[in-house]
């Protein structure tokens, strides 16, 4: 990929400021991808996995790197999953808007954590978005401690 094709890209330029060491909800690095939590936290535990390459569907990647993507996603999930006891997860592979990135949004669910059953995407981006669910710096440490723990076992 070019600076051109990935230029404006937000997905690439959280990569950046991970490698730069100025994400703040930076977990790991994986082989594929790196593990972020969400900047919100509506859904406690709510992380992404963020493809190293740019790409806009599975079927670009090769198949060697696209095996290893969907196994690594799935170990994440994993680890979400050991790390917040949720009862469901929800997972999504996203890419759209300009520079167009694939990465998973892996979401622990509970019971009645919505006022409708249904996808997160039913509430409004204001509830979801909401400044309350900005984790404290305390908050945000201890949740890519209990994250980093699962993958750190799960590698």
């Amino acid at each position: 990929m070019t600076d051109k094709e990935t230029r404006g890209c937000m997905v690439c330029e959280r990569i950046a400021l991970t490698k730069q060491g100025q994400n703040p909800y930076f977990v790991r690095e994986l082989e594929t991808g790196y593990v972020v939590l969400g900047d919100y936290q509506r859904f406690k535990g709510y992380t992404l996995f963020l493809c190293k390459k740019h790409a806009t569907e599975l079927h670009f990647l090769d198949k060697e790197f696209r095996s290893r993507f969907l196994e690594e996603m799935s170990l994440v999930a994993e680890a979400v999953y050991h790390a917040f006891k949720p009862d469901k997860l929800n997972y999504e592979l996203l890419g759209t808007g300009q520079g167009v990135h694939m990465h998973w949004h892996i979401f622990p669910r509970r019971n009645g954590d919505t006022p409708v059953p249904g996808p997160v995407w039913r509430l409004d981006r204001t509830e979801m978005n909401h400044e309350k669910y900005l984790p404290t710096e305390e908050e945000l440490q201890e949740l890519k401690a209990k994250l980093n723990e699962e993958l750190r076992v799960k590698k």
